[in-house]
């Protein structure tokens, strides 16, 4: 009885090697899938912030400043950007699209900025500063 069951026993092991081979071919076909996924999935055009060449001139102390577009994309003053003037935020009176040529006066009298503070114009969808100057 005893060499039956060994018998039985060697003669059943045949099948581990092709189900071992099975679940490591799933498991590759599983992981391949995942990295082709995140790759096909994860690879979106980045967004970015209007690209502009800004400066500000006819600065005065105390009350404002005008912004002149020297060039590059239109930009939403009204409704896509934040103004900052030494750390606090101003705001646009002065909305709609800002395009190349234009120029605008910022009324920054409720601010305490002085000559030589830095202002920035953020673009509030990217979170990205879209230009950065200093008053002079």
């Amino acid at each position: 009885m005893k060499n039956k069951l060994n018998n039985l026993i060697q003669n059943n092991e045949d099948a581990v090697s092709p189900v071992i081979g099975v679940i490591l071919m799933v498991a590759i076909t599983v992981i391949l899938a995942a990295v082709i996924g995140s790759f096909v999935f994860g690879m979106g055009a980045p967004e970015s912030a209007p690209q502009a060449s800004i400066k500000a001139t006819n600065v005065t102390v105390g009350e404002g400043f005008d912004l002149v577009h020297q060039g590059g994309d239109p930009i939403d003053l009204q409704n896509d950007t934040t103004l900052t003037v030494g750390g606090d935020e101003v705001t646009i009176s002065d909305g709609g699209d800002f395009t190349a040529g234009q120029e605008i006066y910022i009324n920054a009298s409720s601010t305490s900025f002085k000559e030589g503070d830095t202002a920035r114009l953020i673009d509030n969808s990217t979170d990205q500063m879209i230009g950065s100057f200093n008053l002079r």
